[in-house]
């Protein structure tokens, strides 16, 4: 299933994998943001907010650059004038939103699909979202959705694992840890639940945005897709960058069908298109 994401907000949660935050040198940005459990995510922030029919582009309302489309399934253009940048592997889920009184009431996730939430490494960014777009081909979302059954414990993505490597020259290099998606901070209704809350109620300070605010100019859309958060790094993912000729590879996968050698064998053949596996192969471009 393919999804054109054109007309949807998307979305990524900050924080949903212990430890990521600290690998990546972002847990300071998040040191006087207060949750409910010390495990939960810290921020939903925007990556691409659409600009709604019969609206027109207000500086005022939503930051311009994240009306520019950033997702690519084939490629990823380096951003001009930048020296670090990671792959953050990622589970996304399509969810459709149910509203009422100008809040969101409800999601439901209809799709999950591998997504790279890739992003700049560099200090003194005031918000999340401005590592995230840098416009055009700077983040990763799967051609190939999968439907979700029940999202519950036991549904489909009960049985699926996140993988993703570097593929530089002929080499293959596991850069995230291959983790399971029901082991997020938060998954199933404990995670659309607080995303509901943050759609609602998240402010605009610290590095947080007023996501609400966004998502009424964007004209209460009924649909939107979330990232739910960067696995851990491997030792190789913590400290090396994408360069140009790389490629970034995210993969979504059941554990009851394919072993984690069998995934990396299969990015090093380029044999990802099986119908269960979201894939994505992404070719980093100046």
């Amino acid at each position: 299933m393919t999804f054109d994401l054109h007309s949807t907000p998307c979305f990524g949660v900050a924080g949903n994998f212990t430890g990521h935050l600290e690998q990546a040198g972002e847990a300071r940005d998040f040191a006087n943001v207060k949750t409910v459990e010390a495990n939960a995510p810290k921020a939903l922030f925007p990556t691409y907010i659409p600009i709604a029919q019969g609206m027109c582009i207000d500086e005022n309302a939503v930051p311009v650059f994240l009306h520019n489309f950033p997702f690519d399934s084939e490629k990823i253009i380096f951003p001009k004038g930048e020296q670090k940048i990671q792959i953050e592997p990622e589970c996304a889920l399509v969810c459709e939103v149910l509203w009422k009184a100008g809040r969101v009431v409800s999601l439901e996730p209809k799709a999950f699909a591998a997504s790279n939430d890739c992003s700049i490494r560099k200090e003194g960014a005031k918000k999340i979202s401005v590592k995230k777009n840098w416009g055009p081909s700077s983040k990763g979302f799967s051609s190939n959705a999968i439907d979700i059954d029940s999202y519950a414990p036991g549904g489909i993505l009960d049985r699926y694992r996140i993988a993703s490597f570097l593929v530089r020259s002929s080499d293959v290099f596991a850069y995230g840890e291959d983790s399971a998606v029901r082991d997020y901070s938060y998954i199933y209704a404990k995670l659309t639940d607080w995303i509901v809350d943050r759609l609602n109620f998240q402010q605009d300070e610290g590095p947080a945005e007023n996501i609400n605010a966004y998502l009424q100019h964007a004209g209460c859309p009924s649909q939107i897709m979330v990232s739910i958060g960067a696995t851990r790094y491997t030792d190789f993912g913590e400290h090396n960058f994408l360069q140009c000729g790389d490629k970034a590879v995210v993969v979504l996968y059941p554990e009851d069908k394919y072993s984690s050698q069998e995934i990396a064998q299969r990015v090093k053949e380029g044999s990802l298109s099986a119908k269960d596996i979201s894939a994505l192969v992404q070719e980093v471009v100046v």
